[in-house]
């Protein structure tokens, strides 16, 4: 019985997570652009359950559009550590990814090196079809988790 119980609980949890994916606005590139229209009326981010959302500490998906630098990486870490769990990251972008048009250079450091990253959208700049089809692979991770 008390079995069935936690599963249902998490099953629930589970449930709310995957409908309150809340972003913080963290834009380091022109990716930023393409991120704010699959907020607009178009695409409507927000009928995925995301919801750009100014605090750090009740955000649970970590969205890094564009080039991180050598001097934003330590945000970048800052910001993901005071996320609470669970914690999602989608890589936006070229630059994100592997460095974009600034691959080589010595101050670009890839998403994946920061910190762990879940979903990548490829494209420069990635349109906002395809940060919705990163959004709904996040959801499936999080449907399917273990408890």
């Amino acid at each position: 019985m008390r079995g069935a119980i936690s599963q249902a609980v998490s099953r629930v949890a589970r449930w709310g997570t995957k409908w309150s994916l809340w972003p913080p606005h963290l834009v380091t590139a022109c990716c930023g652009v393409e991120f704010a229209h699959t907020f607009g009326p178009a695409y409507d981010a927000e009928r995925f359950g995301m919801l750009p959302i100014g605090s750090l500490r009740q955000s649970n998906i970590l969205i890094l559009e564009g080039t991180i630098t050598l001097k934003m990486a330590k945000f970048v870490k800052y910001i993901y550590d005071q996320m609470p769990e669970p914690k999602y990251v989608i890589a936006m972008g070229a630059c994100a990814i592997k460095g974009g048009v600034f691959y080589g250079s010595y101050h670009m450091v890839p998403a994946s090196k920061v910190v762990p990253v879940n979903v990548y959208v490829s494209g420069c700049p990635p349109t906002p079809e395809a940060v919705l089809k990163a959004v709904e692979k996040i959801q499936k991770q999080i449907y399917h988790a273990e408890s």
